[in-house]
């Protein structure tokens, strides 16, 4: 199993279900140099402690499962899910 498989498998299996409970999740975006990448989602997004949760909740599951895993960062990049609504908004689309 790769690096990026396990680090995928903890987010699903052990990190996201402690941020259901504050109706949030945590996406992988990418793993570079001991470093793993995620973006924060739903309600956890827009969290003013978002940088404490990933410190705190985040991190220690990570590295807990993955020790090779040196650190975790906050992927704070707009995703393209939301780029692409904002398009459509935009663009006076039909938002269903």
């Amino acid at each position: 199993m790769s690096v990026e498989t396990e680090i995928k498998k903890i987010l699903e299996d052990r990190v996201n279900p402690l941020l259901a409970k504050h109706y949030g999740a945590a996406e992988f975006t990418g793993y570079e140099d001991g470093v793993v990448y995620v973006r924060l989602t739903g309600a956890c997004s827009t969290c003013p402690a978002a940088q404490f949760t990933i410190e705190d909740v985040v991190r220690a599951e990570v590295k807990a499962a993955l020790p090779a895993v040196d650190d975790v960062a906050l992927d704070t990049s707009v995703s393209s899910d939301i780029i692409d609504f904002a398009k459509r908004i935009l663009n006076k689309e039909e938002i269903l």
